[in-house]
């Protein structure tokens, strides 16, 4: 007998929270006391007193997975709003990351030219290496380290996603 199982989808949460000491710890716990995986976290602050916080979260579950972490976020009580931009419609979503290549010669001309093709930037530079920023989805910076991994890619920092819904409402 076979079991049906729900299939997995991505989806990007925009929490807006109150910028208090232990929010972010409490989002996680109730992400990790449910064994659920967050791929992705940013967090920032986006009001001028600070005193409110977005929180980005980027997991993956089922639909009925995905409606509970919603309901269980919603009954927090620093939690002021939580959306899910993957089912608002069309929205934007962006992650920065920087990349430390190392390589002399013919390396360090391809590393430059597929770094121009990816547009990205180089923050740092040396004889023997450069640092490059890249802003885009997740599956361009993905794409951009597995060609610098075979021109001597030394390390990566990513930022994690944010987004935005399109168009003139806020999330």
């Amino acid at each position: 007998m076979k079991i049906k199982t729900q299939e997995s989808e991505r989806h990007v949460l925009a929490i807006t929270v109150d910028n208090e000491a232990g929010i972010l710890a409490k989002i996680a716990g109730l992400f990790t006391a449910r064994g659920y995986n967050i791929d992705s976290l940013t967090v920032a602050d986006i009001s001028e007193n600070h005193a409110v916080s977005r929180i980005t979260i980027v997991t993956n579950g089922p639909p009925a997975q995905i409606d509970q972490i919603h309901a269980q976020l919603e009954r927090l009580v620093p939690v002021h709003k939580v959306v899910d931009l993957s089912e608002n419609g069309p929205y934007v979503e962006r992650e920065l990351a920087l990349i430390k290549v190392a390589g002399k010669g013919d390396i360090r001309v391809e590393a430059l030219r597929v770094a121009d093709v990816f547009r990205a930037k180089v923050v740092d530079t040396s004889t023997s290496s450069f640092i490059f920023e890249l802003t885009g989805t997740p599956d361009k910076i993905d794409s951009f380290i597995v060609i610098m991994r075979e021109l001597g890619l030394v390390e990566v920092g990513r930022t994690g996603v944010v987004g935005m819904t399109r168009g003139a409402e806020g999330a």
